[in-house]
């Protein structure tokens, strides 16, 4: 979860998978194609203005809305900004409608495999949405967007958690995995995320940062490991 686990392989396979993503039109929406001085100057005089300006190309308006809350919840700000921040959400809708798959738990030998696996992450992402309403509705008696955020939380931690697994949830655990990856991925494919990480690789990305700090380290082999960003947060998120 968060920046548990990731290593320098993982972040070059997902800086692999934006630069794909990336070759779409379209893709500048997403904060990892944008000109970085760019975004924070529009973040910084109208955050809610930036993130409006977003129309989802897969999801309608409604899941997409609950996708963005849901990401947010995995990966929450706190000491440094979170899944909402990065533009994660963005990231999902706009892989998931051109076909890209982020989770690959099989070979991909063609075009066509690549196209079943996008067909196939559609009509997971959809039918786990559902599932996670239908679930909300069966424990609190309101749909999902509907519920108090200390529902929500101990409704995905049902999902996240095997202690707290509850029977007849199988499909659901299998979706919020699946969910998990992708914000995974979004979120340490953007500067934020990696930036989190101390990725030394952000003066190729990004040629315009500053130099690395840790002058006396520049193999960076004595850094500390990333904090678990999901589920550090005071408010007990996953």
């Amino acid at each position: 979860m968060g920046g548990q686990g990731i290593e320098r392989r993982d972040v070059l396979r997902f800086i692999g998978i934006a630069s794909v993503a990336a070759s779409f039109p379209g893709f500048s929406k997403w904060a990892f194609a944008c000109p970085q001085e760019h975004l924070h100057a529009d973040m910084a005089a109208s955050p809610q203005t930036a993130r409006a300006a977003y129309q989802p190309m897969f999801f309608s308006p409604p899941q997409f809305q609950m996708l963005e809350h849901l990401v947010d919840i995995i990966i929450p700000a706190d000491d440094t900004p979170g899944a909402r921040e990065a533009g994660v959400a963005e990231f999902i809708d706009f892989v998931v409608a051109n076909r890209v798959p982020v989770t690959n738990k099989r070979d991909v030998r063609s075009t066509e495999d690549a196209i079943e696996l996008g067909n196939e992450a559609q009509n997971r992402f959809l039918s786990g949405l559902d599932w996670i309403n239908a679930r909300s509705k069966s424990e609190f008696g309101n749909a999902f967007m509907e519920c108090t955020r200390e529902q929500q939380i101990s409704l995905l931690q049902e999902l996240a958690y095997k202690a707290k697994f509850k029977p007849t949830t199988e499909s659901g655990r299998a979706f919020f995995q699946f969910l998990r990856d992708y914000t995974v991925v979004g979120y340490y494919t953007t500067r934020i995320g990696l930036e989190s990480l101390g990725y030394p690789g952000l003066r190729t990305v990004w040629p315009a940062m500053p130099g690395c700090t840790h002058r006396d380290d520049p193999e960076h082999t004595h850094l500390r490991k990333p904090e678990n960003k999901t589920g550090a947060s005071s408010h007990g998120t996953i």
